[in-house]
């Protein structure tokens, strides 16, 4: 890897279109717990006037009926993400009355499990089949695992890009085929370079000690409230969250969009011993979707996922399968606690570039050792990746992750000074020389920084994210009101979610058994 992606890079900065890096489309959609003002988890219904959480487009829930997801349209533009977001922040605050939004991806205090209420979606057949596959997670995973929340980024890179790599690849597929091809080279990259995404970005070192002794986690103690990896930088994406060994068994080719369906499927119809045991009807009551080694799809955990726009009633196989790869969709960047709205524009900033080096480097097809290799690399990263002098495997053989960082970000740093060129300014260089400093000083990254604010205030982390969020609210609060446009499409989508999900319960004609059945085959 190298001599390629310089010449790469000097083609496309030399083609004839003027723009071919920057316009890239840029999508976030970020977790958020729903808390009681004294911090514990919301036991509330998901509030009547955010809509329908089936239906509408900006608001709904994921796993919990307490935890949020806010999704963004894709923009060209960084700063009209985050301001959509931000705008999202405002208009949510104003109708949680005296609730608050938890503002750390490890959750907030939680007595017991069976405080995590499933989030429900009507009574139609797809809202129950929602709420039903969250009841299989809740008996594989546990419900407090899938409290943690998280951002997904959403990229695509701009048409102009596509045009200019088909021609200097010399790509005889056609351009469909092509961007496939090229999407999951760049999410292989990211597989193999994605412990840089936790060192410089993860934010959840700490967590509350209730927590870690319901999942057995061996931490040391903070206070006693709180236990944390001295050296950690994201317990998100560590094996206490969503790099579990439940999924030990899931292997997905990455190495072609053919294979890789193949593989996703197969696993969506491979009965699995283990969630036999657990059944999924017993006494006339689902208990989950299927006892295969995924329920669906979407059950796959992975840092970063090739993405379609699905159509109404597609699974996303079928559609990946139909047109090809259209985005991909990074999920594992932390809740920065450091920002109101979580993330900033200057971490989109760097993962634009960051992605955008991973698309045009070079990257072979995994090996089974290289496979291994990069899941233990963000494994030790996730639980140690400030450590003074740590070593990650490249190739088979140790460096320092200090090293290898910084000749990744002389890469990332070329890609930016094209997109300021594009640009007319000096944001994106000026956003990876920020970051370039965090790996010669880790203690600037945000996992250090958060340690040091619970050592320096002798708080707990659960007191420090409680502060946090009451600041957050008065933040939002404090902001001249939504744009008048802006509120009306968000009351608009408010209103249209509720009927539009009236219809789908009258449009229902099929029984629950009959639909799962069909939608499962």
């Amino acid at each position: 890897m190298g001599a390629l992606f310089d010449r790469h890079l000097a083609q496309l900065a030399a083609h004839g279109n003027a723009k071919v890096f920057s316009g890239g489309k840029k999508g976030l959609e970020k977790e958020a717990l729903r808390i009681a003002s004294d911090g514990h988890l919301a036991q509330t219904a998901h509030p009547a006037a955010l809509g329908s959480a089936l239906t509408n487009r900006f608001i709904t829930t994921d796993f919990s009926e307490s935890l949020l997801e806010f999704v963004t349209p894709a923009f060209s533009n960084s700063w009209e993400t985050v301001r959509f977001l931000c705008d999202i922040h405002q208009f949510t605050y104003e109708r949680l009355d005296d609730e608050l939004l938890w503002v750390t991806s490890m959750p907030c205090a939680i007595a017991h499990e069976d405080d995590i209420q499933l989030a429900r979606y009507g009574s139609s057949n797809l809202g129950r089949m929602k709420t039903l596959y969250r009841s299989g997670l809740a008996l594989r995973y546990g419900r407090l695992m899938q409290s943690i929340a998280g951002i997904h980024f959403n990229y695509s890179a701009p048409e102009t890009f596509w045009t200019a790599y088909q021609e200097i690849c010399k790509e005889r597929t056609d351009l469909p085929d092509c961007r496939s091809q090229a999407y999951l080279g760049l999410i292989r990259n990211f597989r193999r370079l994605g412990w840089l995404v936790l060192y410089l970005f993860g934010s959840s070192p700490a967590l509350c000690r209730r927590f870690a002794e319901n999942v057995g986690a061996k931490l040391e103690a903070l206070d006693k409230n709180t236990l944390f990896e001295p050296w950690g930088t994201s317990l998100r994406m560590s094996d206490l969250g969503y790099s579990n060994k439940s999924q030990a068994g899931v292997n997905i080719s990455l190495n072609s969009l053919d294979e890789y369906i193949s593989d996703l499927r197969r696993a969506i119809r491979t009965p699995e011993p283990r969630y036999e045991a657990l059944g999924v009807k017993v006494d006339g009551e689902y208990r989950q979707l299927n006892a295969n080694l995924l329920q669906i799809e979407n059950e796959y955990y992975s840092p970063i996922r090739p993405k379609r726009v699905i159509r109404p009633g597609e699974k996303p196989t079928a559609a990946l399968e139909r047109a090809g790869i259209e985005y991909v969709e990074v999920r594992s960047l932390d809740i920065n606690v450091f920002d109101p709205v979580g993330i900033s524009q200057n971490e989109l900033r760097f993962i634009e570039a960051f992605l955008l080096y991973c698309l045009v480097e070079e990257s072979p097809f995994f090996s089974d050792q290289e496979y291994r290799e990069a899941g233990a690399n963000h494994a030790l990263v996730a639980r140690r990746g400030r450590e003074p002098g740590l070593k990650l495997q490249c190739d088979g053989k140790p460096l320092l992750l200090t090293d290898w960082a910084s000749e990744v970000l002389e890469k990332v740093a070329a890609i930016a000074e094209l997109l300021d060129k594009e640009t007319g300014g000096e944001d994106y260089a000026a956003t990876v020389r920020d970051y370039r400093h965090c790996i010669a000083d880790s203690e600037a990254t945000p996992s250090a920084r958060l340690l040091a604010e619970l050592r320096t205030g002798q708080v707990s982390f659960a007191e420090f994210a409680l502060q946090s969020a009451k600041g957050h609210r008065d933040y939002f609060r404090s902001l001249v009101p939504v744009q008048s446009q802006r509120l009306a499409e968000f009351e608009t989508e408010v209103a249209e979610s509720v009927e539009r999900q009236k219809q789908i319960e009258a449009s229902d004609s099929l029984g629950f058994d009959d639909y799962l059945a069909n939608y499962l085959k």
